[in-house]
């Protein structure tokens, strides 16, 4: 749906909204048919998706920005290492991953969501899905990926970061790679992290291993070849 045909609200929204709830015992567990309706959608389309990483970062960035360049070479040389590129879907940093991996010749894959404003998935996606609830879009994100590698971002892409650390620390997923790019942008970010967090003994040290940061896109790919033991044979 696109311009005024978009509704005011998403599904998230109304499953979530705690203003309603008169329509918990008639409409939430007919919700949750649609949710697993998604979920089946979800892995019925990607099951026979080959090796691949998740790319993230801003749908604000602008072609020609540095994060954007960046996600164009690394989407391409992704694709030449043999791994399919899997972003959310959308403009800026997503559309230029996309873009690299399908000029590169691989595999490029968009998991867009429902949003109240228009975006839709971009023209570089090979295999797309949208989604309306995002804890289905985030668990096909980390199922079908090697690793994740998180360019400059927002609120968005700090959340797709942080669930990525979160899983890996708390080992609900097998640790996989978590790769910042952009290390201007995130240094701040990292000397937080330091300074006060660990500092103040709410994370260890191990856990600041869990992130590696690099602007060499050559590096990032070699970090998840070696961490994959299909890459390394």
């Amino acid at each position: 749906m696109r311009r005024d045909a978009i509704p005011p609200s998403t599904a998230d929204q109304k499953l979530l909204d705690s203003h309603h709830r008169d329509e918990w015992k008639t409409k939430d567990a007919w919700r949750a048919l649609r949710i697993l309706s998604e979920f089946v959608e979800g892995f019925d389309t990607l099951a026979d998706l080959p090796r691949a990483v998740s790319v993230f970062g801003s749908a604000r960035s602008a072609p020609d920005s540095f994060e954007c360049e960046l996600a164009e070479n690394l989407g391409a040389a992704l694709a030449e290492a043999g791994y399919a590129v899997i972003t959310g879907g959308g403009p800026g940093v997503m559309e230029a991953a996309n873009k690299g991996a399908t000029d590169a010749g691989g595999m490029s894959v968009g998991l867009g969501i429902e949003l109240p404003f228009e975006q839709g998935l971009n023209d570089w996606v090979d295999i797309g899905i949208d989604f309306r609830y995002f804890f289905v879009r985030k668990t096909m994100f980390v199922k079908y990926a090697q690793a994740f590698v998180v360019l400059p971002g927002g609120f968005g892409t700090l959340d797709e970061l942080f669930e990525a650390i979160t899983l890996v620390q708390t080992k609900k997923v097998t640790r996989f790679p978590v790769i910042l790019m952009g290390t201007e942008y995130w240094g701040g970010l990292l000397d937080w992290m330091k300074r006060r967090m660990l500092d103040d003994g709410k994370i260890s040290a191990a856990d600041l291993d869990l992130i590696q940061v690099t602007d060499d896109v050559a590096e990032a790919v070699r970090i998840i070849t070696d961490a994959d033991p299909a890459g390394q044979q």
